[in-house]
C-alpha cells in the first residue's frame, strides 16, 4: 500500500474512544493514540494521548477522555476556568493526530482521510463531517466507514487465499469484545463480498489479564465463543485484532480451538489499515475493489421505479445494494399516468422477498392524467431507513405548482 503521492496524502483513521490509531504510507507505520486531550494549566498548550497523560502526571495539564461519546451527547468540559464543547475537544484531537503523518512525509496536504468507527451513526457522520471542515477540508475528502467495512477493506487487500472462503476474526479491545464474519459469493455478473459482526456479551475488562486467575477466566470465555461462532464452518483464515490480543499467551486454550488447520494472523491496526487502503482507492482512477460489498453502513437493498420513458418500459435504479447509504441521494421526476400513488420496488438479496412500496399522494390537486409533474427525492436515514420526499411541480403555466409536499420514512 502506498500512501503517499507527488501531491499528497492519505491517511486512514480508526478512531475509537479508548484508542486511535492511524495509518499513512505503508502497513509499517503506525501511530496508536489514547484518544485523551489536555490542556496546560499555565499556558494555551494542549497535548494528546501519552504526552497528555505525561502533563497530567506532572500536575500542570488538566485531561478529559472519552471524547467522541462526549461530543455526542453534546457535552462540555471547563478547562482552566474556560468551557469547551465536546465537540472543540474532538476538532483538536484530530488536529493534532493529523500533525503526525503531516511531520512524517514533509508537511504535504491530505488528499483523503478515511474515518472508521465502531458502529456507523447519522449523528457521529455530522460531527466528523463538522469537523473536517473545520479543519479544512473539503467534504468530498472525509469519508466516514464501520469496523466491519474497514475489515472488508483490509482483508481484499490481501492475498485472495486469505479470503476466497470464510474469514472470521475476532477483536478484543478495552470497549468491546466482537467476532466478524466475511465470506465472498461469487455470480455470474459480480462477485458479492458479505461482512457481518456479533457483540458478545461475554466481553470483559482487560485488567483480569494482569492475574493467573483473570487470564485462565478470559481463557475460558473465549474458548466458548469460539466453539459457538465457529463450528462447522471452513475457514480460509482466522484474523485477531486488538489490545487484548498484544499478548496472546495467556489465551492458550482459546488458540488450539481457533487454530488447527487454520491460519491465525494477529493484526494491531487492522481498521485503520482498512481504512487507509480505502481512501487510497479514491485516487484511483479505476477501483481496486470491484466487489459489491455488504456490511454495515452499506444497504442491502436495492430501490428502484418503474417508468415509461421514450414509449419504453424500463427501471431506473435510486439506490443499489452495496451503496454506501449516507453518501447516496437520488432525484427524479416523474409525470403519473392514472395513478395516484409513487411506487418503490425494494429488493433485497433475497430477490424472492422484493416488494413493491407505494406512497398516495395525499394533497395533491385533482388534474387531468399526465398533467402533474412530481418531483422525487430520495436519501437514507441509516442502511434500513428510506426517507423520501414527494413534492407537486404543477405543470408548466398550464397548472402551476401547488406548493403540496409529503415526507415519508420507509423500512427496508
Amino acid at each position: 500500500m502506498k500512501g503517499t503521492s507527488m501531491d499528497g496524502l492519505v491517511v486512514g483513521i480508526d478512531l475509537c474512544d479508548a484508542y486511535t490509531q492511524v495509518n499513512c504510507s505503508d502497513d509499517e507505520k503506525t501511530w496508536t493514540i489514547p484518544t485523551v486531550i489536555c490542556r496546560n494549566k499555565n499556558a494555551d498548550e494542549w497535548y494528546v494521548g501519552r504526552e497528555a497523560y505525561a502533563h497530567t502526571l506532572q500536575g500542570d495539564g488538566i485531561i478529559v477522555d472519552k471524547l467522541v461519546k462526549l461530543a455526542l451527547k453534546d457535552g462540555t468540559a471547563t478547562l482552566c476556568d474556560i468551557r469547551y464543547t465536546a465537540r472543540q475537544l474532538l476538532k483538536l484531537f484530530l488536529e493534532h493526530v493529523l500533525k503526525l503523518p503531516a511531520k512524517e512525509y514533509g508537511d504535504r496536504p491530505i488528499l483523503r482521510l478515511v474515518i472508521a468507527v465502531p458502529k456507523l451513526e447519522a449523528g457521529l457522520i455530522r460531527l466528523l463531517k463538522e469537523c473536517g471542515r473545520q479543519l479544512g477540508f473539503q467534504d468530498h475528502q472525509v469519508h466516514l466507514i464501520s469496523h466491519p467495512e474497514s475489515f472488508t477493506y483490509y482483508m481484499l487487500s490481501q492475498k485472495k487465499d486469505l479470503w476466497n472462503g470464510v474469514v472470521g476474526m475476532f477483536d478484543l479491545s478495552a470497549e468491546r469484545l466482537r467476532y466478524y464474519e466475511m465470506k465472498v459469493q461469487r455470480g455470474m455478473k459480480k462477485t458479492l463480498v458479505l461482512t457481518e459482526y456479533e457483540e458478545l456479551e461475554e466481553g470483559f475488562n482487560l485488567d483480569i489479564l494482569s492475574t493467573p486467575s483473570g487470564c485462565r477466566l478470559a481463557d475460558m470465555i473465549l474458548s466458548s465463543c469460539a466453539e459457538r461462532m465457529m463450528q462447522k464452518k471452513s475457514y480460509s483464515s482466522v484474523f485477531l485484532t486488538g489490545k487484548g490480543f498484544e499478548r496472546q499467551e495467556w489465551a492458550e486454550e482459546f488458540m488450539k480451538k481457533i487454530s488447527g488447520s487454520r491460519r491465525i494472523y494477529f493484526e494491531e491496526a487492522l481498521f485503520s489499515k482498512g481504512a487507509a487502503y480505502k481512501a487510497m482507492d479514491f485516487l484511483e482512477e479505476k477501483t481496486r475493489y470491484p466487489y459489491t460489498c455488504i456490511c454495515e453502513g452499506r444497504l442491502k437493498s436495492t430501490i428502484s421505479m418503474n417508468v415509461l420513458h421514450k414509449g419504453q418500459e424500463t427501471s431506473v435504479v435510486l439506490a443499489a445494494a452495496g451503496d454506501q447509504w449516507y453518501e447516496r441521494e437520488a432525484v427524479l421526476d416523474v409525470i403519473p399516468d392514472r395513478q395516484k400513488t409513487v411506487d418503490f420496488v425494494v429488493t433485497p438479496l433475497d430477490t424472492r422477498q422484493k416488494k413493491l412500496v407505494s406512497i398516495p399522494l395525499e394533497g395533491f390537486p385533482e388534474r387531468p392524467d399526465r398533467t402533474t409533474r412530481v418531483h422525487i427525492q430520495v436519501r437514507f436515514l441509516d442502511e434500513r431507513t428510506m426517507d423520501v420526499h414527494v413534492k407537486d411541480q404543477g405543470f408548466g403555466d398550464l397548472f402551476p405548482s401547488s406548493g403540496v409536499q409529503l415526507r415519508q420514512e420507509v423500512m427496508l
